[in-house]
Order: structure tokens, then sequence, then C-alpha cells
């Protein structure tokens, strides 16, 4: 309020002076009167609107232009790039859109690194690829550029970099450069063997024949070991780390991590030395589906005791060992000669318990009793010794 005072007293002063001037061409000719006024009035004008509200401006679009997490890895004779897929939260008619990314590479020779601006990135790099937006949009937290390479020539080190495009056709900077030296001499994958003895009670087993040559055609072949990797039903990839803790140095390998029931995909990759000492993986070999099933009954049930006393005989017995264990089935007879499928069972519903009353029993007869260990999946166990006890 004392700018707006200060500039109207000012006003004031300048308008009650040009009046005063006595010349009439003075009077008429001169502007500097009402350009001062103007002036004021603009003026005046811009700080009273200065305390008004005005309509909230749209939000700011953050979209990421660039990334600065490209990496990759060879496998085989790929190399296969991943990066954080990119936040989608501009509209297709936005210039922060991502509508593809481009992938560029550029060939040096071995040897030492030179530092490389964008510049001469940009003019000695070609563009080997693209992905596409439908790419883009159906992704994941992970977007993933294979570049099938040709390896039988000289070595060579390979440099990579990723350039968002939007809608309009505009680049942005190029990402962090990814350099990588492929070795040539990488171990083609095993072949997985189908042998019909893959299950057993408690494990599986998967078996390969190991490669003949590297993927150049070359021997001998270039092996550190193998690694296995499964994939059950919950999965649709095969996942990042492989299901041994350490190198396999066989041709098989035993998997006793599983549940009957579940349908389980494998597959096995050789592993090379390669560049400056790194483990190189190969393509993944062919895959075989296992699906357990449980046909391996339980144990037979022992160390039966029998506790006699009037007019009842108590009958004891331990725990079977196994962990899918649903009930036991208890069997009598007076004859121990009788075929075992004809004596009388004495239980309705599968023992859950470890003992059993056996109250319909008469004074001075004798008993004999055989028991059965029922699984899960309905299978039956061998038929226990049999034990037997005179009623007092």
């Amino acid at each position: 309020m004392k700018i707006l005072n200060r500039l109207a007293s000012l006003g004031s002063k300048r308008l009650s002076i040009i009046p005063s001037l006595s010349c009439r061409s003075c009077r008429s000719s001169s502007p500097a009167g009402p350009v001062f006024v103007s002036i004021c009035l603009a003026a005046i004008v811009a700080f009273a609107g200065c305390g008004k509200r005005r309509p909230p401006l749209p939000p700011v679009e953050r979209v990421q232009q660039r990334t600065e997490s490209l990496s990759g890895v060879q496998q085989g004779n790929q190399i296969i790039l991943s990066w954080p897929a990119p936040r989608r939260n501009a509209p297709n008619s936005s210039v922060q859109s991502i509508r593809r990314i481009d992938v560029y590479r550029l060939a040096e020779k071995p040897g030492p690194r030179s530092p490389l601006t964008e510049e001469e990135f940009a003019a000695r790099s070609t563009l080997i690829g693209s992905v596409t937006s439908d790419q883009i949009m159906n992704a994941g937290e992970t977007l993933t550029y294979t570049d099938k390479l040709e390896l039988a020539g000289q070595p060579a080190r390979l440099r990579y970099a990723l350039r968002y495009v939007n809608a309009s056709g505009q680049r942005a900077a190029f990402s962090n450069f990814l350099v990588i030296e492929p070795a040539a001499r990488i171990a083609l994958p095993p072949t997985l063997l189908t042998t019909g003895k893959e299950i057993s009670e408690d494990a599986i087993t998967i078996s390969w024949q190991p490669p003949a040559t590297n993927i150049d055609g070359s021997v001998p072949v270039n092996l550190l070991g193998y690694n296995v990797y499964r994939t059950d039903e919950s999965q649709s990839e095969t996942s990042e780390a492989p299901i041994n803790s350490a190198l396999v140095s066989g041709t098989e390998y035993v998997d006793r991590n599983f549940k009957f029931g579940d349908s389980y995909r494998y597959i096995v990759r050789s592993v090379s030395l390669g560049t400056e000492g790194a483990q190189v993986e190969s393509l993944n070999s062919n895959a075989i589906t296992v699906a357990p099933r449980d046909i391996f009954p339980p144990s037979a049930p022992d160390k039966i005791t029998i506790a006699a006393s009037f007019g009842r005989l108590s009958i004891f017995f331990p725990a079977n060992p196994e962990p899918d264990i649903a009930g036991y089935n208890i069997y009598r007879s007076t004859d121990p000669n009788l075929p075992k499928e004809n004596w009388t069972k004495l239980n309705s519903s599968l023992l859950t318990a470890t003992t059993f009353q056996d109250e319909r029993v008469e004074s001075g007869k004798k008993y004999y009793y055989y028991l059965t260990a029922v699984d899960q999946a309905g299978n039956v166990s061998r038929p226990s010794e049999v034990v037997s006890e005179t009623v007092p």
C-alpha cells in the first residue's frame, strides 16, 4: 500500500505541473503526462491483482526419460540387456510419453577403455533394435532386450546404451553405457534325458548328456559345471536363481525339495569360463516336465504291544516315521492261520491315535492282531507282524 500511495502522489504532482505551463505548443505536444499516468495506472492494476487466487496449474508430468540402470549378461551367443521399466504416467499426446526404446551398440577392439562422449557414441554406434510401446505397456518391473551375436570372428568389446523416444519422435539422452567383452568359446547347453526313473519316494532325479563342443564348434569343451533351474505351476518364467547351491560337476541332479501332486519343469545350463574369469552360462537346454504322484506305501507299523486287563485288551504302537501318515487300521482274529484278508477290521474310520482299546473280548480267549498304516494319498502299508494276548 505504501508503494501504491507513493505512485499516486507522484502522479498527482506530475499532473499538477503540466497545466501550469504557459506555452500552448508545449501543452499540446508534450506526451510526458499521459505516458506517466498510463505507467502509474498499469502498476496500480498489477499490484492490486497480486492478492487474488488463480486457478490451480495442472500437475507437472514426471516420466522417467532415461535410465542409469542398464545392465546385461552373456548367455551362450546372446547378450541379454535389462533395465527397470519406465513409469508411464503421461498420456500419448504428451511430449513426455514413451512410445519406444531404441537400443544402440558399438563394437570396439579389446584394450584399454577410452572415455566416450554421447556425441561420439551417437556418431559411431548402430541402432540394433527397439522395444515397442506394447512391450513397454505390458512389462512388469523390468524390461529386457536380447542381442544375438555371431562369435566366430575376432574378439570384440561391445558398448550398449538406450534411448527413450516420445510420440513426436524426440529422443531423450542416452542411458548409462554398458560394456561387455563376450567370450566366443562358451559350451553348448546339455541335452536332458527322459529315463522313466526320475521319480522316487523322496527325490526327483534329473540327468543329461554333456555338450560335445563349444558354440563356435571348438573343442575341448569349456565347461566348469552346470546350473539347474526349476519352474513350478505358479511360475510363468524360469527363476533367475538355480536350485543348486554350487555348480553341479556330474551329469545328474537330485531334487529333494518337491511335493507330490505338483508339476515341475526343469532346464539345465552349462557354465563356462568367460572373459576376465567370469562365469558364463549357456542357452537353455531342452526342458522336461515331471509330475510326481505318490504311489509309494508307508512302512508297516512295528513294535506293537498289548496290555491285558479284565474285559479289555489295550494295544499300543509307535507312530510311523513318514510325515504324510493319515492313520491306521487294526485287524483281529482268533485263528492265526486265517488268511489276513478275512480278519475282522475293528475300526470304522482311520485311527489317528497310537492306542486302541478292544473291549469286545471274552475272558480266557486268545486274540491275534495286526495293523496297517495309510498315507494321505491312500497308499496302504504291508501288514505288521501279528501280536497276540489272552484275556484274563
